[in-house]
């Protein structure tokens, strides 16, 4: 008898049984070859979705910062002043 069944399917077109598992496939996938063997990469895929909103927090905090020292890079005509690409700031902690 036919029935139903849902899968997800990765990037690379290959099936799977729930939408984490295709997820982790493409994170795999993004990550290339990980450790001699390539056998780590699944598990750095499996860690990088569970901390996923840590890592986004991360990344946001990392681009809040770029954004405040390009908006006090100087603004002359024709010059370019060197300013470095990141800074150290100190966020709600004691120096």
């Amino acid at each position: 008898m036919a029935n139903e069944c849902i899968a997800y399917r990765d990037s690379k077109g290959g099936l799977h049984g729930t939408a984490e598992k295709a997820t982790l496939e493409d994170l795999a996938a993004v990550l290339g070859r990980v450790g001699d063997e390539g056998g780590m990469t699944a598990g750095v895929a499996r860690m990088i979705f569970d901390k996923r909103a840590e890592i986004e927090r991360v990344f946001a905090e990392h681009d809040a910062i770029i954004a405040s020292a390009d908006s006090r890079r100087p603004e002359e005509a024709g010059a370019s002043a060197p300013v470095p690409s990141a800074q150290i700031h100190v966020v709600n902690g004691a120096a």
